[in-house]
């Protein structure tokens, strides 16, 4: 389903992805060497309950999961990619983590994710890996708008991935989202301009280009959830949703400027 959304809608979208935004940015704060993911996870529970809202993953189930996420937000760490499922871990010196939150307000989802490095060590790799998902996510922004198609973005995006060297794996990518999480249309991380779904104001996309150093080929951890880099190679993940407009794309889910 492809859901265009009215102008009362957008703007409710407005004030839920501002709620996703500062509560990834407060949880970045938070997050220091020896922060556990388990307090991370309680901590995102506490802040969309103290809001009103609703978790798109306590109970989500979809196919490529086994059973019930159970938690509140996704924690990769290091060679974790996506779908982190918080458990007992201390966060280290120099871990990369990536925080990926989504929750409904007032009857509308938005969806981001945020990549960072913990403690004073900063690998090279990391910062270039964080460094390559933002810069394909600002180019897939630029790339939307009204009349503009899917292939637009997806070729916005793989264009940034491929020339800073990144393998890119199209298994999973950005999609819609609105009144659900997860709806058509499928976003994928490279493919060619001038095709798909050509894009109208109103609609909603969640875009996040996400990259492992050195692999495309993805592996599920042990608890079901966790999608890891099968060279245990380090990865990270950006991503925002954004409101196509009549004048071009607008993200809803950018940090206030402090």
């Amino acid at each position: 389903m492809i859901e265009i959304l009215s102008p009362p809608e957008v703007a409710r979208a407005k004030d839920t992805g501002a709620l996703v935004a500062g509560i990834l940015q407060t949880l970045k704060s938070r997050s220091a060497v020896g922060t556990n993911l388990l307090d991370i996870d309680r901590w995102a529970q506490e802040m969309i309950a103290e809001a009103g809202a609703q978790s798109c993953y306590v109970d989500y189930e979809p196919s490529f999961g086994r059973g019930p996420f159970g938690h509140y937000i996704c924690t990769s760490v290091n060679d974790g990619v996506l779908h982190g499922l918080p458990h007992d871990y201390r966060i280290a010196d120099g871990d990369l983590v990536s925080l990926d939150l989504a929750v409904t307000l007032e009857g509308i989802a938005a969806d981001s994710a945020i990549s960072f490095i913990v403690g004073d060590s900063r690998p090279a790799e990391s910062v270039a890996l964080i460094t390559a998902t933002e810069r394909a996510l600002a180019a897939g922004i630029a790339a939307a708008g009204p009349g503009a198609r899917i292939g637009d973005i997806s070729h916005a995006i793989g264009t940034v991935l491929s020339d800073a060297g990144y393998p890119i794996n199209v298994e999973f990518g950005g999609h819609g989202i609105g009144s659900t999480m997860h709806q058509d249309p499928h976003v994928s991380n490279t493919g060619r301009p001038g095709r798909g779904y050509k894009l109208r104001p109103g609609l909603l996309l969640a875009l996040e280009p996400w990259v492992m150093a050195d692999t495309a080929e993805l592996v599920t951890d042990d608890d079901g959830w966790t999608l890891r880099s099968a060279t245990g190679c380090r990865t990270a993940h950006s991503e925002h949703t954004i409101a196509i407009t009549e004048d071009g794309a607008e993200i809803l889910t950018l940090p206030k400027q402090t």
